[in-house]
């Protein structure tokens, strides 16, 4: 299969020659490798993979012997299995002015980014690569930042050609996983069976110390049921038949490995009775529908669960942009006690640009009229509009328009 290039790519490369490290997280099987390797092409970078038991044991029992016989320049794969390096790579960092002397990647949170930040403060740049992107699997990359603005999605709908709704749903069943893009049916299918099979209940136990496998799988497929949703963790604990505290550790567990993102809920001194629970949405669609059993993509379209799934879409395409993008940006809900909800408030510059997400190609355009309460609380509020499935921009007030979802 062609190298697909990542919109990280470009960030990588500015972070490289600023920092003597740098390290790329994100779940199993996104790209993270093959996107270094390909970096790595026609250079005198070393390469090593710590899923190799023996080059493991080394690290792990000999730091110093390790990078003797692994030198820098060197990228390091799955860095996560030998804590013990962190310490010695500060050591080579401060020995140097050199920049780019460490790539790592990683692909699992809590432990190792503790190590990292006792040990590499100051001397490494951390990014996360998520599967596939829309824009990505298209091979159309855009540097300037997402503009809200009419103008702005103008600019940007002249650079992305038009898309329906089979095509929408075909990149949400399929997913982003780089090794299914070109799967049939059949292939898709056993390859998210052995991903979850072979890494992903291997990394549960071996990061999060869990026993007891079919119960684990039992919330994840809960999850999976309950996407785009607030997280309930008494109904994902009785699905396992778990404790609610268990429930939590195990949901907090998937967002290490990158397996589900937790949306925050918007809080701010001005509006009063707001909720304190996330909502969950998984980082790759084409493994979320697999674990909600939809076989294709047709099913998927047409089933009960479709509006739920293109928020999950949405709502990852927008985090995958500001990952990668040149300004950070928070992204957060808003739901109050009367249940007042907004999809996403991305909050960027000082300025809260609130997101409604349909599936619908003709939303009612009221739905904007719910964004005065930013005003009202003197929150300063920027473009924004209704993420959906409307062929062409279309403008609904000075603020907010008609988004196609093909241009988020």
């Amino acid at each position: 299969m062609p190298y697909i290039k990542r919109e990280l790519e470009r960030k990588f490369i500015e972070m490289n020659s600023f920092f003597k490290a740098v390290l790329v997280t994100g779940a199993r099987q996104v790209g993270k490798t093959t996107m270094l390797k390909h970096l790595a092409e026609k250079t005198e970078r070393t390469y090593v993979t710590l899923d190799d038991i023996a080059v493991r044991e080394l690290a792990q029992s000999d730091p110093a012997l390790f990078f003797q016989t692994f030198k820098p320049p060197i990228l390091i794969d799955e860095v996560q299995h030998a804590p013990q390096l962190f310490e010695r790579i500060k050591l080579l960092c401060d020995q140097t002015e050199d920049t780019g002397l460490f790539w790592l990647t990683g692909s699992q949170h809590f432990g190792m980014m503790k190590h990292v930040r006792e040990s590499l403060a100051g001397r490494i740049g951390m990014l996360e690569l998520y599967s596939l992107s829309q824009r990505e699997k298209k091979g159309i990359l855009i540097d300037e930042p997402l503009d809200f603005s009419f103008h702005g999605m103008q600019f940007r709908q002249e650079k992305i050609p038009k898309t329906d709704v089979t095509q929408i749903f075909e990149h949400i069943w399929r997913g982003g996983m780089p090794q299914v893009m070109s799967a049939n049916e059949e292939i898709r299918q056993e390859y998210f069976n052995s991903y979850v099979d072979t890494y992903l209940m291997r990394d549960i136990v071996e990061v999060g110390g869990v026993t007891d496998s079919s119960k684990f799988m039992k919330l994840l497929k809960a999850c999976a049921a309950l996407t785009a949703q607030q997280v309930n963790y008494k109904t994902l604990a009785d699905a396992a038949d778990i404790s609610e505290p268990t429930a939590k550790d195990w949901v907090r567990l998937l967002e290490g490995l990158g397996i589900v993102y937790l949306l925050q809920p918007y809080s701010n001194n001005g509006l009063k009775r707001l909720v304190k629970t996330p909502k969950l949405y998984f980082c790759d669609t084409g493994l979320c529908s697999f674990l909600s059993m939809w076989l294709t993509r047709d099913t998927l379209m047409n089933g009960a669960a479709s509006g739920q799934f293109f928020e999950n879409y949405v709502v990852i395409e927008l985090l995958k942009n500001y990952a990668y993008a040149k300004s950070k940006a928070n992204l957060y809900y808003y739901r109050d006690s009367n249940a007042k909800e907004i999809d996403v408030f991305i909050e960027l510059n000082g300025f809260v640009h609130p997101l409604e997400i349909k599936k619908s190609a003709s939303p009612n355009r009221k739905e904007v009229n719910k964004y005065s309460l930013l005003d009202k609380a003197s929150i300063p509020r920027g473009n924004g509009g209704i993420v959906c499935m409307c062929e062409e921009l279309l403008p609904i007030d000075e603020k907010n328009s008609f988004i196609p979802s093909r241009l988020i």
